[in-house]
């Protein structure tokens, strides 16, 4: 055999072949794993941040920060006045951060985008939970209904208990 040919392993189909295949159908299972787990957290993030375009531009700036509303649009497929109008919404709501692109050249800089970490969006969340629990809670005062159980509004706490990085 001829450094050229390929081992064959009997049933027609070459040991490289062979390899080949195993390894772009382990690539494709990777990339379906990453899209359901990425389809998993903008599920949840909708539920967070009201809506599956807020959660879709969200995990696209936790991914790529710094990026322009044009950069968002393209890496998200959204249409662009949508991203525009979900980036000053969620900019007034303080779960992102913005600020001019440094460029050297003359012209009209864009903003950059940049969200919060995960940890403070939890927080803030968990804040909006409260309150609205708390409305809940307070509904028989609300109603003139003596409550002598003498029970505390709700108070969440949450803890981050990860060591903190270098």
């Amino acid at each position: 055999m001829s450094t050229d040919e390929t081992a064959d392993d009997g049933d027609g189909a070459s040991a490289d072949g062979e390899t080949e295949g195993v390894r772009d159908r382990l690539e494709q299972e990777a990339e379906r794993a990453a899209e359901e787990f990425d389809e998993g957290i903008v599920d949840l993030l909708s539920w967070v941040l009201d809506t599956e375009t807020r959660a879709r531009i969200y995990v696209f700036l936790r991914r790529s920060p710094g990026s322009t509303s044009e950069e968002i649009a393209d890496g998200t497929g959204l249409y662009p006045s949508t991203v525009r109008e979900a980036l000053a919404e969620l900019n007034e709501e303080g779960k992102l951060e913005r600020r001019k692109r440094e460029s050297g050249s003359a012209g009209n800089n864009p903003y950059e985008y940049t969200a919060m970490a995960p940890s403070e969006l939890v927080g803030s969340v968990v804040e909006e939970i409260q309150d609205e629990l708390n409305t809940v809670f307070n509904l028989d005062s609300h109603l003139g209904i003596d409550r002598s159980d003498g029970a505390e509004p709700v108070d969440i706490t949450v803890e981050d208990d990860r060591e903190e990085r270098p």
